[in-house]
């Protein structure tokens, strides 16, 4: 095969440079699911060494949050902080961290505004792995952001009862959780329009399940009727469960409402994603 340029001059590329080129079997072997889902975790722990500022939310705010209660109501609510921190600390922790889940939706919108996702879809990868990928990266954060709270607690004298055992199932359980919760979030990525549209629909939902829940009171000291939709709440079975875990007498029946709820989270909220991710 030769080419004629436009003076007239005609030349053949070298065989060797044509092998290089047509010979079949060339590629790179097509990557597993998990390697492209880990890669895209990877290049989402990247964009936080970059722009170390996004962990502000899961270093200052359960801080805040943490200190705030504690010495805000605690004197009202229990007779003392310290008292009052041994009921709030699960709950705050658990807060804190499904707060933040709607980060994962706020940052997929961001690369679909700038064209990333365009690309994403050009490799020949798994589907899910630029989504699986974002929610990887941030179990990182949302388990940096319960070390935080973790020792910020224990420092101000929280005395968990299941030992470490308790606090780490406890943790666990939130973050197998948070992961399924932010399907829901990776879901308004793809739906809306901006990353505001994104962040405004996120905290309409989470301040009323965050904070109308057992989080920071007994719900028995409430209304009746909000106390059926407080029962109901998913964040209020999962503090249950958080806090029988780390007070040493796990209620298995708590913990397994969990479980179900997060399944039904992946399997409902990852169906729509992937449905909406092909058809984008």
């Amino acid at each position: 095969m030769s080419t004629t340029t436009e003076t007239g001059t005609t030349y053949a590329p070298a065989p060797d440079a044509l092998a290089g080129v047509l010979a079949p079997g060339v590629r790179p072997p097509r990557p597993s699911a998990w390697s492209a889902s880990v890669t895209f975790g990877w290049r989402a722990m990247l964009k936080i060494k970059h722009v170390p500022e996004q962990l502000f939310d899961v270093t200052a705010f359960p801080l805040i949050m943490t200190l705030m209660f504690t010495y805000l109501f605690g004197g009202a609510l229990a007779g003392s902080p310290t008292e009052y921190l041994q009921f709030l600390l699960p709950g705050i922790l658990t807060t804190s961290i499904v707060m933040i889940t709607m980060y994962t939706g706020v940052e997929v919108n961001k690369d679909i505004e700038k064209g990333v996702f365009d690309r994403f879809r050009t490799l020949p990868i798994w589907r899910p792995s630029t989504l699986i990928g974002y929610l990887l990266g941030d179990l990182l954060r949302y388990t940096l952001a319960s070390i935080v709270i973790l020792v910020v607690g224990l420092a101000l004298g929280f005395r968990p009862q299941g030992g470490v055992t308790g606090v780490v199932g406890g943790i666990l359980l939130v973050l197998v959780f948070s992961f399924a919760f932010s399907w829901l979030w990776t879901m308004f990525g793809l739906l809306l329009r901006s990353e505001k549209a994104v962040m405004g629909m996120s905290m309409m939902l989470l301040m009323p399940l965050t904070f109308l829940s057992n989080v920071y009171v007994d719900p028995s000291t409430m209304p009746g009727w909000l106390q059926i939709f407080v029962n109901a709440s998913p964040i209020t079975h999962l503090v249950s469960a958080v806090r029988s875990l780390m007070a040493g007498t796990p209620d298995m029946g708590e913990v397994t409402w969990v479980l179900v709820c997060s399944a039904a989270f992946v399997v409902i909220f990852g169906a729509l994603t992937m449905r909406l991710y092909n058809r984008k």
